[in-house]
């Protein structure tokens, strides 16, 4: 059952998602070889006890740390560890927040130095398809158009779109419905309502779609050892569409990047 928030409960969920969004952004300067996954792990829990929340993940499905960091062909829900990164990485940093019962729960891949320009292409589709499915994200539509858009701009490039793990609809728990697959037919599954909040989160390989799972029984990998790609934001339906909660902003503050590519979302 989608479960819509109150205008106010709205502004409670921006909180907990703002609280992500500027743990990634202090962990964007943070990315660098050498440094271990384990270490930005503890840099992002100080962070958000620091910011009044709490971890998301940790203990969430009894998952051992704050983030999930799932480097190069892992797709997601990597456990942090002590293996430097290297130049030339990519790492998928995935974190969520509670705070005031609600939860905040976003995702960007990092590139780790220099990145081959192969890779380099695959980050910049995922990011571009999160904003294409987010723009399907408006009142009439259902869960299937926005898989769609995402499916097609992706797969026009050759990529796989990961079948088994997908979006999903945000609030006190974690994981509310509606499920939000990254792929799909138009005009089918769940149609959206106002106030629904939802994570939109694209897991796009660069090879096949298909996937496994490590014995850990949370890291997943891409089945060719092809790098895989994920960003994640947080969407509330607002008058009919789609308005971010979460923002990028502060990343490519750190990062030094310049872009517009949040504006259509954002309140005027």
């Amino acid at each position: 059952m989608i479960i819509p928030k109150t205008p106010e409960e709205i502004e409670l969920m921006r909180e907990s998602a703002l609280i992500v969004s500027k743990t990634l952004g202090m962990l964007a300067g943070e990315v660098k070889p050498g440094v271990t996954t384990l270490a930005l792990d503890a840099l992002a829990e100080t962070f958000i006890r620091d910011h009044g929340a709490i971890p998301g993940f940790k203990g969430l499905y009894d998952f051992p740390n704050t983030l999930c960091m799932s480097p190069n062909a892992q797709v997601v829900h990597g456990i942090p560890n002590q293996k430097p990164l290297e130049e030339g990485d990519i790492i998928s940093i995935d974190c969520g927040a509670l705070k005031n019962g609600f939860y905040g729960d976003h995702a960007y891949t990092f590139a780790v130095g220099e990145i081959d320009p192969a890779t380099e292409k695959l980050l910049r589709i995922t990011k571009e398809s999160l904003y294409v499915g987010i723009d399907a994200f408006r009142k009439g539509n259902r869960t299937g158009d926005v898989g769609y858009a995402i499916q097609q701009y992706t797969e026009a490039h050759g990529y796989g779109v990961v079948r088994e793990l997908v979006g999903h609809g945000l609030g006190r728990k974690m994981h509310e419905d509606p499920e939000m697959p990254n792929y799909g037919r138009r005009g089918q599954g769940k149609q959206f309502v106002e106030g629904m909040v939802v994570a939109i989160e694209p897991m796009i390989n660069r090879g096949t779609h298909r996937i496994k799972q490590l014995k850990d029984g949370w890291t997943i990998l891409t089945a060719d050892g092809l790098p895989s790609a994920h960003f994640e934001h947080n969407i509330a339906l607002v008058n009919g569409q789609p308005q971010l909660l979460s923002t990028f902003s502060y990343i490519y503050e750190a990062l030094g990047i310049i872009s517009d590519e949040e504006k259509p979302f954002i309140p005027a």
